[in-house]
Parts: structure tokens; C-alpha cells; sequence
């Protein structure tokens, strides 16, 4: 997959595009842009994904609160597995925004992009306050000389469904629908960190990651089964996301024990995926009683990894 962080250094491939944010790229995406290969291939144009970022709402409405399920560089990973030829990423701009839909239309999708054939949700709109919509597109496409074609309103509903429900039961601490509908292990990526060293003083030391983008989606607190890969290899562990209230913590932050590991992980940048929820997060009498539990954790995490496997 060629990658392009603006339009204009595309290569002007005649092309066959789906638009849109794709946060998540999850099962429902992953059926547009099946759908969006199969044409490329049936009709030697390139297939395309045009993404936006910053996110349109962080820009026009100044949504500092919204989270999202991917960073925009783990969208860009998780979409150039899915057979894609390009993935463009326009910056969303009040400029761009303001561009009316025949301009975007014309500069972007025709003259940039060299579209042929767009494969675009019923509920489409583009173009400045999103005054256009799907039969604009289609009218625009006469002119242009380029196919509008439609994607069904149940699979649209599916993506919306999808996105929404993964949010939701993130926030619920629910992963085993989440990643139903990811069709993987929700994942964050950041850097190690040093913390206060108390894990290491109860035999339980933790990688504390640092996730620099604020807009990422952090799942509810509670402990997790989680995995990463270190050194080419997958190495399992629990995770304790929350406040650390045994130890009067005050701070949220996101701690990692890895089974069986001995190693110096400061400063790495480590992808964790997460594999299933084992409780939520509380405050013990002592830390004797927290080590005792997390001693309870790990048999019932190694027992999960046994049939997970």
C-alpha cells in the first residue's frame, strides 16, 4: 500500500475511492473495502481510501473531549493490511471545510485523485456546512465522468452499529465485544516509563505506558489480560488501568506485568493488545491484601491463556 499524506502527491492512477474516517477499521470497514478491491481489480483502477485528520470535529466544533479507537498512525497500520493499493490522508482544515461540494468534488476527487468510481453510504455529505449528499454526488459524477455506486443502507447501519458499540462497550470494560466487532484485540501503543516502583516491592513489577495522543480511546479501569511482542516475541501479561487507590493514587495510568519477562523495558514503545477483562479496579485494606489478589489475577489470566491459545 502507497501512502500519501496529502492528495496532491498522488499519482493520478485512475482510481476507484471509498471516503471517510474509518476509525477502528473494523469488520463492517473491512466489507467496504473488500467491496472497494474487488472493483480495482474487475476494473484495473487503483483502489483508494480518502481519510481526514485532524478528526472534522476536533477542527469545526474545537472537541477536545472526542476519543477515538485508533490514532491516525494505527489507522494507516491497520489499513495497510486490508489490500488497499493507496491511502490517502487529507488534512482537515476550516479551509477545506469551507470548500464548496462542486470544488471538492472537482479539485480533490477528479482533478487529485483521478476518480473513476466512488463507492460511498447513502448518507453521504460533503462539501461546506455538508450541504451535498449522495444524489449531488451522483449528478456531479455525469459531469465529471465518474461511477457513483451505493452502499446499502444495512451495511452502513452495520459500520455506524459497529463503531458505536465498540466505543461503548470500551467504555463498559466489555472487550469481548469489542473485539468482536474489531475483528482483533483493541490495542493502544506508547512508551515505557518510570512510575513509583511499588510493583517491582510486591514482586509484580509493571511497564507504565505513556500514550502521548489524548485523543485515544482508554477502555474502562479495571485489570485486563493483555499481550505484546517483545524481541519478535508474544509475551502475555495483566495490566491494571486506573488510579492505584491501595496506594492512595490520584493519577490514572496504565501498568503492565508481564509474565515471566525480566527485562529492562524503559523508553520502548510497546503495542498492548487487550484479550479479555478480569475485574475492575479497587481499593485493598493493605498491600498485602492487593498482592494476594493480584497473585488470584495472574492464576486466573495463565488459566484464560491456556484456552486462548
Amino acid at each position: 500500500m502507497k501512502l500519501f499524506d496529502n492528495q496532491k502527491s498522488y499519482t493520478k492512477h485512475p482510481s476507484v475511492i471509498t471516503i471517510g474516517t474509518f476509525d477502528g477499521v473494523h469488520v463492517g470497514h473491512q466489507k467496504i473495502i473488500e467491496q472497494l478491491t474487488k472493483v480495482g481489480l474487475k476494473k484495473n483502477l487503483q483502489s483508494v481510501v480518502l481519510t481526514f485528520f485532524p478528526h472534522p470535529r476536533m477542527v469545526l466544533q474545537k472537541d477536545t473531549n472526542i476519543k477515538l479507537l485508533n490514532t491516525i498512525d494505527e489507522r494507516k497500520t491497520l489499513l495497510s493490511k486490508l489490500n488497499l493499493e493507496a491511502l490517502v490522508v487529507k488534512t482537515f482544515t476550516l479551509d477545506f471545510a469551507n470548500l464548496s461540494a462542486r470544488d471538492y468534488v472537482k479539485t480533490i476527487l477528479v482533478d487529485e485523485l483521478n476518480a473513476k468510481h466512488i463507492i460511498i453510504g447513502y448518507d453521504h455529505h460533503f462539501g461546506k456546512n455538508r450541504s451535498a449528499n449522495i444524489e449531488d454526488l451522483k449528478r456531479f459524477g455525469k459531469e465529471f465522468g465518474f461511477e457513483v455506486e451505493e452502499i446499502s443502507a444495512q451495511d452502513i447501519k452495520d459500520v455506524a452499529v459497529s463503531s458505536t458499540k465498540i466505543r461503548n462497550a470500551l467504555s463498559e470494560g466489555d472487550i469481548t465485544t469489542a473485539n468482536s466487532y474489531l475483528g482483533t484485540p483493541y490495542f493502544f501503543s506508547g512508551i515505557v516509563v518510570r512510575g513509583k516502583g511499588i510493583g517491582k516491592q510486591i514482586e509484580f513489577p509493571t511497564a507504565n505506558i505513556h500514550i502521548k495522543e489524548d485523543y485515544k480511546l482508554i477502555p474502562k479501569n479495571g485489570v485486563y489480560i493483555v499481550r505484546s511482542s517483545i524481541d519478535n516475541k508474544n509475551v502475555y501479561g495483566m495490566m491494571n488501568i486506573g488510579t492505584n487507590p491501595t496506594v492512595d493514587g490520584e493519577n490514572r495510568s496504565i501498568e503492565v506485568h508481564f509474565f515471566n519477562l525480566n527485562k529492562d523495558l524503559y523508553s520502548l514503545n510497546l503495542k498492548v493488545e487487550i484479550l479479555n477483562r478480569l475485574r475492575s479496579e479497587r481499593k485493598f485494606e493493605s498491600i498485602e491484601h492487593l498482592k494476594e489478589q493480584l497473585k488470584l489475577d495472574q492464576e486466573q489470566a495463565l488459566e484464560f491463556l491456556k484456552r486462548y491459545e
